[in-house]
């Protein structure tokens, strides 16, 4: 394998936590730290190194991993950890945190000369404990030897959109696919709301469509987390697929495109985790179709 390196994981949370352990793994030698430390603590047993501050866990790192809930949570985090970070320090930022957020990252970057490398990944829960996760990467060539391992222990594949991290080509790759994603995701829930409302049975909607153009692979998991469980714990939850929607529907205005779907997706996510669905997965948006407390009609 490559030499080893020192690799900081600022974020333990679902995607976190496992990359994290698939760093650790490939034998890189990883420090953790989270802002609940009970959330970084279980990482001791794969090898990682709990930090008590952001400062302590990215001393001697040669690259910094960010995977926290969004823009201001990273850059809050960045500046704790600032006293320790060494100029020339790698950063993959893999946080989703629009393209605003991408900016004042990017400008923190710059400030303590960073290598700067714009990194979301895409994909859920499983596909990251798997370390199948796609990562969409946009940095300097100089830095790529050493973060192509960090991205070869987390992910399946890495996608390159360009060599400035800055611009937001990657950024703005994962808000596409995010679309997609969240719009697919709200149809489901809709059309199994639906079809409850009609006493339509659900497998007569999947045999009608089988095989067929309009049939396809997540329909039929998110339906499945729907109809038979478990929606926790969360493949990606509904509160942070709210988050994205609303950075979405940002992007589009600021391009003078207007995303009706992502903005109502975004309020479905939303009423969802009123009604106590926000740490479930987003396929709980499918009880934003019922009045209440989102409790289905039957």
């Amino acid at each position: 394998m490559t030499d080893q390196l020192t690799v900081t994981v600022l974020g333990t949370g679902i995607m976190g936590a496992a990359m994290a352990r698939n760093l650790a793994r490939a034998g890189h030698a990883v420090r953790v730290w989270n802002r609940t430390r009970a959330k970084a603590d279980p990482l001791a047993a794969d090898g990682a190194h709990v930090a008590g501050t952001p400062a302590e866990a990215v001393e001697s790192a040669d690259v910094v991993l960010t995977v926290l809930y969004d823009g201001p949570a990273t850059l809050e985090t960045m500046r704790l950890a600032a006293p320790a970070l060494r100029r020339g320090t790698v950063w993959a930022q893999s946080t989703t945190a629009g393209l605003e957020g991408l900016a004042e990252l990017a400008g923190f970057a710059r400030e303590h000369g960073l290598l700067f490398y714009d990194a979301p990944v895409l994909g859920t829960r499983q596909p990251a404990e798997a370390g199948q996760l796609t990562v969409i990467a946009a940095g300097p060539a100089e830095g790529r030897t050493t973060v192509a391992p960090v991205f070869d222990a987390v992910g399946a594949r890495t996608v390159w959109t360009g060599e400035d991290g800055a611009a937001g080509s990657a950024t703005r790759l994962k808000l596409v696919a995010n679309s997609w994603v969240l719009a697919v995701t709200s149809a489901v829930g809709e059309t199994l709301a639906l079809a409850e409302a009609l006493d339509v049975d659900p497998g007569g909607f999947f045999d009608l469509i089988a095989g067929g153009p309009l049939d396809m692979g997540y329909l039929r998991a998110k339906a499945g987390l729907i109809l038979d469980g478990p929606l926790t714990p969360a493949q990606f939850a509904v509160t942070t697929a709210a988050k994205d929607a609303r950075l979405i529907v940002r992007a589009g205005e600021q391009h003078g495109v207007r995303l009706d779907v992502a903005a109502a997706g975004a309020e479905r996510l939303e009423r969802a985790a009123a009604q106590g669905h926000g740490d479930e997965d987003m396929a709980a948006a499918y009880y934003a179709s019922f009045a209440g407390h989102g409790e289905s009609p039957t």
